[in-house]
């Protein structure tokens, strides 16, 4: 699978990672195999977070045996430096590691988010002792505002910033171009998320995909133009969905990968929903 560069010091991930969400719920046996399934397929970038069921409990024995070959990036949702502290030796312990490659405050909001966060006594004080500590190498965040992404990255030097990129959203409601301009603009390495998201969920009638918050796209042609779209944007890497048959789809797929045309794009935008904003 192709590698791209994670910021300036020669670090490169896998374009596509693996969001754990795909091993929540699984068992023992599934989660190993899955993980082992996508070392072997290039991926070396993984993605966890502690709101993400028991999917730290099942990723960390599964990950073990490749812990040393692999880019692995947690996140905690608490916005006070205790909060975060007490949420960061969990997640080590949990994930059978010493150290987080990447640690990320997780979805940022709100402009109270970020006023909190870098406030006295805010998740920001800890983040940046753990990587004094040497238990996280890169810090940064996730979100899904605009205002509050620029926001972050107006007050510290973050390494990455995980965000929606979807060619719906970006195209029709313009939500992304702000977020990857800031970034490019201060050398803040872009990581994309929701490329395979179509929309809301109907109000009415069964969910097809349990875990996604949001419908995704799950018909391998408008899935392979949606994450070609992405990945022609400039972003290291994406993470699909955390069912299992959209990731083996999303992973197939970028071991083809090639910059999406104009031509395709537009037949991409014919996939859009009525209604293509999910993010606030």
């Amino acid at each position: 699978m192709q590698q791209r560069p994670y910021g300036s010091a020669g670090e490169t991930l896998s374009i596509v990672g693996m969001g754990a969400i795909v091993v929540m719920n699984a068992t023992v046996a599934e989660a190993a195999e899955r993980v082992g399934w996508a070392v072997d397929q290039g991926v070396t970038y993984f993605d966890v977070a502690p709101t993400y069921g028991n999917a730290q409990e099942m990723l960390g024995p599964a990950l073990e045996p490749y812990r040393e070959k692999v880019f692995l990036a947690c996140k905690s949702e608490k916005r006070d430096a205790a909060g975060v502290s007490e949420a960061l030796e969990n997640s080590l312990r949990a994930l059978r590691t010493d150290r987080f490659d990447l640690y990320q405050l997780h979805a940022l909001s709100t402009m109270d988010d970020v006023e909190q966060v870098f406030g006295p006594g805010g998740a920001m004080e800890a983040f940046v002792r753990a990587r004094e500590a040497g238990k996280v190498r890169h810090l940064g965040f996730s979100a899904h505002s605009q205002e509050a992404a620029v926001a972050a990255m107006e007050r510290f030097p973050f390494d990455s910033v995980l965000f929606p990129v979807n060619y719906a959203a970006w195209n029709i409601s313009d939500f992304g171009p702000a977020i990857m301009a800031e970034a490019e603009r201060r050398g803040v390495a872009r990581l994309a998320l929701k490329a395979m998201a179509h929309g809301k969920w109907p109000e009415r009638g069964p969910r097809r995909w349990p875990k996604p918050w949001y419908e995704p796209l799950d018909a391998a042609r408008p899935v392979e133009l949606a994450l070609r779209w992405t990945l022609s944007r400039s972003v290291t890497a994406a993470l699909p969905p955390g069912e299992w048959d959209l990731f083996r789809m999303a992973v197939g797929l970028a071991q083809d990968y090639r910059p999406v045309s104009p031509d395709e794009t537009a037949e991409l935008m014919a996939y859009a929903p009525d209604e293509p904003t999910i993010f606030p």
